[in-house]
């Protein structure tokens, strides 16, 4: 197990990348300023869709419904990078960062290389495929998420681990102002604050607003999607940086809450 300095050490590492996030709002809302008028151009079926995501993301948030990963393909991974007998979620909990450092880059980078592949796939049809794109991509990142959550000892099959999880989505596809009102909501689940995290997922509903920003996230590259078979490289590259940066906020967002834990674990044996 890692030192109470090496754990602080870690943790400034992840506080300098929250801050870093910041300074790319300005290009961010750039990217965003074509959805404003292609919300008028949006062949029905599309919005049908998104209305249908809607409540699938919903139905995740209650009872994991479709989207509910499987953890046994992670759990094996870990167990062959750390040597050690894995048998269910909590004991990931006592593995060394390093450890799960190494499965969660690994997933973040195949699971990017699936996202190039499906970007690319659906964007052969422009507008028409890309009803098809949204739901795929909604449920890889999810995949993503729960896959890293259990990489770091967290299990999805509870709420309050999937409503962190919309957290994650929500804070990707967030401006400054709203990355700063996530880290503060997450502080509930970092320092086990009970109140004030039951608060939140009772009235979350954040899975809307995932819904239409994640489709928005990537203005102008999503836009040149939609022409057919340019739509293949500009998918391609689109769903690929988007399942990147999400696979990236995931891991620093879990890697900090499982530090936190950790410097909460050393300060009670102190005691």
């Amino acid at each position: 197990m890692e030192s109470r300095e090496e754990l602080l050490l870690e943790l400034k590492t992840i506080e300098k990348w929250e801050k870093d996030q910041n300074g790319i709002w300005f290009w961010e809302r750039i990217g965003r300023l074509p959805f404003k008028l292609l919300d008028k151009i949006t062949p029905a079926f599309v919005q049908k869709k998104i209305s249908v995501l809607l409540d699938e993301l919903g139905q995740y948030v209650q009872t994991g419904g479709q989207y509910l990963t499987q953890e046994k393909y992670i759990l094996t991974k870990l167990e062959k990078v750390s040597k050690q007998d894995i048998t269910e979620v909590k004991d990931v909990s006592h593995l060394p960062l390093t450890t799960m450092d190494t499965v969660s880059a690994d997933l973040r980078a195949n699971r990017s290389k699936i996202a190039t592949l499906q970007g690319a796939t659906t964007g052969v049809g422009g507008i028409f495929t890309l009803a098809v794109d949204i739901p795929m991509l909604l449920g890889l990142s999810l995949k993503t998420l729960q896959e890293i959550a259990i990489t770091y000892g967290y299990d999805p099959n509870e709420r309050e681990e999937r409503v962190f999880i919309v957290k994650c989505l929500q804070y990707v596809s967030a401006d400054i102002v709203g990355k700063q009102a996530i880290l503060k909501e997450l502080s509930a689940f970092y320092y086990r604050n009970t109140e004030t995290k039951q608060e939140m997922i009772s009235q979350l509903q954040g899975w809307r607003e995932v819904v239409y920003t994640y489709r928005d996230q990537f203005g102008w590259k999503k836009l040149l999607q939609m022409v057919p078979v340019a739509g293949i490289i500009f998918g391609a590259f689109t769903n690929r940086s988007m399942v990147n940066d999400i696979a990236e906020a995931g891991i620093m967002l879990y890697k900090k809450r499982r530090i936190i834990d950790r410097l909460e674990q050393t300060r009670e044996e102190v005691k």
